[in-house]
Order: C-alpha cells, then structure tokens, then sequence
C-alpha cells in the first residue's frame, strides 16, 4: 500500500540531492499556468458576466448574481447543526487567542541623538479569501483565513468559494454560516482561478483586492501566480503533506491513523513516515490496510494517495539523520512522534507546523489548537511560513532627522553616494548645506 526508501547504510547526502531522494507529488504549476491565463484575462475584460459563464461550464449551476445574498447567510446559520456551531465557535475562540497575541506593535529606534526610525505595522486595505469547495467543504479554511486578517485589523474582508449545484449555485451551506458567525458578509459564488481573477481585476460586483489567501487546487495555485506582482498572495499551496518522524516509542496505530487523516484529502496527498525503527515501520504498514478498509474515500483519494510516489516509509540509521531527512524534506505538518519529542522538535529548523508528541496529532491543528492551518507545501516551508497576522500586515519605516542629526552624518552618504557614481545623490545632502560637506 505504501513503498518503503532505504537510506540506512552510507551517509546521507547534502541540500538538494537529498531532497531529490525524497518523495513529493507532481504538481506542475507552470504548465497550469497557461491553461488559466485565457481565463484570467477573460475575466478581465467582461467581469460578471464571465464569472456566471464559467459557473455554467465548470460547476454547471446557472447563476444570476455571483454575490451570496445576506438573507443566504442568515438562513444558513440558522439551519447550522447546534454540534457543528460549536466546534466552529470554538475554533474561532481558540484561533482568536492565538492570532490576537501575534499582532506586532509600533517600535522607534534612536539611531543617533536627533535621528529616530520607526517602524509602524500597518493592514492591508483589501484581501479576497478563498475557500475550496471541491472533494470536500472546508469551513475550517474560513475560520483560519478570516481570523488573522480580522485581527490584523483589515478593514475589507471578501470571500470566494465554489458554487454548488446541489445548493442552488450557493456555496456550501457551512461555509456560509462561518462567514456569518465571522461577520464576513461579502461573499461570492466563484472557484478556482475564476475567484482569483475576480480579485485581482475586480468586476461590476466586486471591488479589486490587495491580496488574496487560501489554500486551492493546482487552477487556484497558478491564478496566485499570474497575479503575484499585482496582489500579494500567501503561498501557491499544493497537495496537503504529512511527514512524521518517529522512533520505537510511537504507537503505530497513531502513525497509520495520522498518515491516512492527510491522505484522505486527495489522491495527491503525501504521507510520509522518517524512522530508524524497522520495527515500528513494519507495524505501520501492517495497521495501514485494516484502518484504510474501516474508513470513507478509500479508492478515490486514500489508496492513491499511499501507493502514489509522494507517499513513503523513509527509513534511516538514527534519529539524527532522521532530523535531516524532515528538514531536508521540508513538511506543510511534522509530527514528532519520539522519546524526548519536543527536544527533537526544537532542533526542526523546517516545517509549516510541528506537532509534537502523541497527543498533538496534525488533525488537531486543521481545526482547534488555535494555530493556522493555511501551510506552505512542496518543501516551500524551507523559505516560508503559514498564514498570520503578519502576513494582512505592513511594515513601514518612518525617518524623522533633525538638521544636526543629517549634518552629522551627510560626509558618509555623500562618499557612499560617490563611491556608488550617484553623485546626485550626495547633491540632495549637500543642497541643504549650501552645497557643502558639513565639518564633523
């Protein structure tokens, strides 16, 4: 169900040959690119109009507005089930806690008497969210993309999310009633590179955005990077990735359990188990097919998503090599299931997020830790992080000098700018001196 790589023996390999070892999902990007460009640009050019087109050809559900109307909203969280809005609330309360604390303060620096820097932390003024509505309905994308950006303080908040047919051309139900619970109202019909689109360009109906965030499928990734330069995007996310790195001391009915929670997402999903242990290797794989057999989405996403080349058994000669495996490897979700397992959890140098320990497994994080799940995928954790208020926020210096404070430091800017053969750039000091280099 799931292959085994065998790196025990010779000595583990650097940066990017090790990697290369490594399993990962196809996910061509580039060539998605051009499939969306003709799609972008159409949107571009007759807004609302394409967007009930597209609605017809990919969602086949005929729309007259794209916008969700308010009495949707309201309808949908009041049919909301009481358990479901409360694990939602609940979320939302934990998400808050977290998300609240990171928000940065304004900080001045003196550099020198007279001469200060500040940096102030200021909101984007628009973002588009999306969430996906494809294979499965993600309220909990809402929640982790409205949150960060409410307590960044951004003042325009809309939201994209796949039409359905089975609800009238709305989005799912759920969806809507989290974007009630969050007090986000301005929702709208769109998926795929579509909403994107909708975003950047903006239409008759919805005003362009500063940034769009979500995770998506590989359309939504390439519409993210058309875009990149004209709105800031979070990340272009791919295929949800497990990694667990785990020594003899793991339970493999909750290895197995939490390699089969990702990979029941899509067929693409990585699951990939780093341990030194054959023993502990052997047991997973022998849990694999019982739970696999006793859960939903079997053939179509789970089997797979195991048996695909982005899932593995990883095994190595120690623990040590295993941290470089998972750092080389770069997982959106890192379990660390091992003695000591917070020690080797602060040595991770790269991970989306890390879970540490048997009692913080990845299912915990996508909905109720308080901690985002909107993770970079694709090794890109090497480079990024995953959605916070950092990522709605700006940060700006601010240079306040005093005429004393310039004058002290003018012969340094004047010979840096010589030296750069931007004399006029010296020439905007010294005009403030009477074309002279004040004596320091």
């Amino acid at each position: 169900m799931i292959s085994r790589i065998d790196l025990r023996g010779d000595a583990l390999p650097e940066g990017g040959a090790l990697r290369d070892l490594l399993p990962r999902a196809e996910f061509d990007v580039e060539a998605a690119l051009e499939k969306v460009r003709p799609i972008c640009e159409d949107v571009h050019h007759r807004g609302t109009a394409a967007l009930i087109e597209y609605a017809q050809k990919f969602d086949g559900v005929t729309l007259e507005q794209v916008r969700v109307p308010a009495a949707a909203l309201k309808t949908a969280l009041e049919e909301l089930d009481p358990a479901v809005r409360a694990a939602l609330e609940e979320s939302i309360r934990r998400a808050r806690i977290v998300h609240r604390e990171q928000r940065r303060g304004e900080h001045t620096t003196q550099v020198v008497p007279g001469g200060t820097v500040t940096e102030k932390w200021v909101p984007v003024e628009r973002v588009g969210l999306y969430a996906p509505g494809g294979r499965s309905v993600y309220p909990s994308s809402v929640v982790m993309n409205v949150v960060p950006a409410q307590e960044a303080g951004v003042e325009s908040i809309a939201l994209a999310s796949p039409p359905q047919k089975e609800f009238g051309g709305l989005p799912h139900p759920t969806i809507l009633a989290a974007c009630a619970l969050l007090g986000v109202d301005e929702v709208y019909a769109a998926g795929g590179a579509v909403a994107v689109a909708m975003f950047a360009y903006g239409t008759q109906d919805c005003l362009p955005v500063n940034m769009v965030t979500g995770p998506g499928n590989i359309w939504v990734a390439a519409a993210k990077r058309y875009f990149t330069g004209r709105i800031g995007i979070d990340t272009e996310a791919g295929p949800t990735e497990i990694a667990v790195l785990a020594d003899s001391t793991a339970d493999p009915v909750h290895v197995a359990a939490d390699l089969i929670s990702q990979a029941e997402h899509d067929p693409l999903a990585a699951a990939v188990l780093v341990t030194d242990s054959e023993e502990l290797a052997a047991a997973v794989e022998r849990e694999l097919e019982p739970q696999v057999a006793a859960t939903k989405h079997v053939e179509d996403r789970i089997r797979p998503a195991l048996a695909g080349r982005q899932s593995a058994i990883v095994l190595v000669d120690s623990l040590e090599d295993g941290l470089k495996v998972v750092d080389a490897y770069g997982a959106e979700h890192l379990e660390i299931q091992t003695a000591d397992a917070a020690a080797w959890a602060a040595r991770v140098r790269n991970a989306g997020a890390i879970f540490v320990g048997p009692w913080a497994p990845v299912s915990l994080g996508d909905y109720c830790a308080g901690s985002n799940h909107v993770l970079p995928t694709g090794g890109c954790a090497c480079h990024s992080s995953g959605l916070s208020v950092q990522s709605f926020l700006r940060g700006i210096h601010i240079v306040d000098y005093t005429r004393d404070a310039l004058a002290e430091v003018t012969h340094h800017v004047v010979t840096l700018a010589e030296a750069e053969d931007l004399p006029a750039h010296g020439a905007a000091l010294k005009a403030r001196f009477g074309w002279k280099v004040p004596v320091t």
